[in-house]
């Protein structure tokens, strides 16, 4: 396991600190997306959650977002367009490299690293983060949908320009320090390795490290498929295996509703587990068991910002 940086140390966290910020993503990519994640931010369920600005339900996240300034909400930065039957297009317009032969966000990561250029991606990351800010949303860090920019399939990412945005703005990013309990590739965290210290070059702040689990429901349409009782006892074990440091641990919790089920191609049982987990007593129990720590993105940026200054 590795050690964790002093990102904690420097949040005023207590020696040996186990934090962890309970992220959704995904806000604004439908209404079963909305009316879950603004049921759980409001009850405290999540830390904060990040929105898809470029699909057609974020006129009303970031309306609620401006209207909540007091909660964690960031940009979930968009090069991808993945479901079949719903897309969404960039904000920048059809006449760049980010779009498919539909004139589309492509659906896959590894078309992005091959065709984007950096100016456009550049351009529309900024669109992105600007659109929100004039909206009225006090915006507290940035992530990134589908790992688009970290350049995971080529080794051909778009870091440099989000780091320069997120300095710009003064917002913390989703970028983990370490692969801890992700898996051993030495390539990769090299990889990781390099892109900290831009981050930490940039005066950005970045987590310890990044967890989930899976996104698609397991067996899928088989008789052993996956049930929420054995996707809730793996998150346990995922929250009671929380090292020191800050982990931030995301999800996509939607209503599953005729509404998901007509957009997304697969796994809306599992979306809607996901927002039952986040209320689910066994989960709340763990959490204080293991004596976990929830901070949000908010910190992050608070710390960031008095650096600057």
């Amino acid at each position: 396991m590795t050690a964790p940086s002093d990102l904690a140390d420097r949040l005023g966290l207590a020696p040996g600190a186990r934090a962890i910020i309970l992220n959704a993503d995904d806000f604004g990519m439908c209404h079963a997306a909305n009316t879950a994640i603004v049921d759980l931010l409001t009850a405290g369920r999540i830390d904060s959650t990040t929105v898809m600005v470029p699909c057609s339900w974020s006129p009303a996240a970031l309306a609620f977002a401006a209207s909540r300034t007091d909660l964690d909400v960031g940009v979930h930065l968009v090069l991808t367009s993945e479901w079949a039957r719903y897309r969404w297009r960039p904000l920048t317009g059809t006449a760049t490299s980010l779009v498919d032969e539909t004139g589309f966000f492509p659906t896959d990561v590894l078309s992005v690293e091959q065709n984007a250029t950096d100016d456009d991606v550049a351009d529309e990351l900024a669109a992105q983060v600007q659109t929100a800010l004039d909206a009225g949303v006090d915006v507290t860090h940035l992530d990134n949908h589908m790992g688009s920019v970290y350049g995971l399939v080529t080794g051909r990412g778009f870091l440099r320009p989000v780091f320069e945005l997120a300095a710009r703005h003064g917002l913390p990013f989703r970028l983990p320090r370490s692969m801890d309990g992700v898996g051993e590739d030495p390539a990769l965290q090299a990889q990781l390795d390099d892109a900290a210290a831009a981050a930490d070059a940039a005066g950005v702040e970045i987590i310890d490290r990044l967890w989930s689990h899976p996104f698609e429901l397991l067996r899928e349409g088989t008789p052993d498929e996956e049930t929420y009782e054995q996707m809730r006892d793996g998150f346990i074990a995922l929250l009671r295996a929380v090292p020191a440091g800050v982990t931030e641990i995301y999800l996509h919790p939607m209503v599953d509703d005729d509404e998901l089920r007509a957009a997304v191609d697969f796994s809306a049982a599992k979306r809607g587990y996901e927002l039952r987990l986040l209320s689910d007593p066994a989960v709340l129990q763990a959490i204080e068991d293991e004596a976990l720590v929830r901070i949000g993105w908010r910190d992050l940026r608070d710390l960031q910002r008095g650096d600057a200054r």
